[in-house]
């Protein structure tokens, strides 16, 4: 790779080819790293969810955030507000668990934020109100304390 040109994928567009770790932090190029989430796949909400849950579970919620990504862009315009404020939430937790408790606090917020019109009716099983509760309760704990670890941190998604 030429350190001076930007990494591009097949179509030419700009696409970063360096390894990350699960945080989804960029490694050095050789360094081997963790298997990234392919974009643009189109899954149901149950298959969304469970990919999630199992990423959120290894303690990669920047990869569930992809997956939460995906599904916002492909799906049905009146859920994408449920689907953009669970990657928050994912990508929240991914910036406390990197030691960003600012940016981490605010996107958690922000996400529980996100959901709130969905909590009447909790679609597909989700536990709107235990996530957004739990988002808070995150939010106010990473202000005011160290980084955490985002597996054991990792929220249940179904109620």
């Amino acid at each position: 790779m030429n350190e001076t040109r930007r990494d591009r994928d097949a179509e030419g567009r700009a696409r970063n080819a360096r390894p990350r770790d699960g945080l989804g932090r960029p490694l050095p190029y050789g360094t081997p790293g963790v298997e990234r989430q392919p974009e643009g796949v189109v899954r149901t909400p149950a298959e969304t969810l469970r990919e999630a849950q199992r990423l959120l579970d290894a303690g990669m919620p920047f990869h569930a955030h992809e997956v939460f990504e995906d599904a916002w862009k492909s799906g049905p315009e009146e859920e994408r507000e449920l689907w953009r404020g669970l990657a928050q939430l994912a990508v929240g937790l991914t910036h406390s668990a990197r030691g960003n408790t600012a940016g981490g606090a605010r996107l958690l917020r922000r996400g529980a934020g996100a959901l709130a019109p969905f909590s009447r009716s909790g679609p597909h099983g989700i536990s709107v109100h235990g996530l957004s509760d739990w988002a808070r309760a995150l939010a106010d704990r990473v202000e005011s304390g160290p980084t955490v670890d985002a597996a054991a941190e990792a929220p249940r998604l179904l109620g």
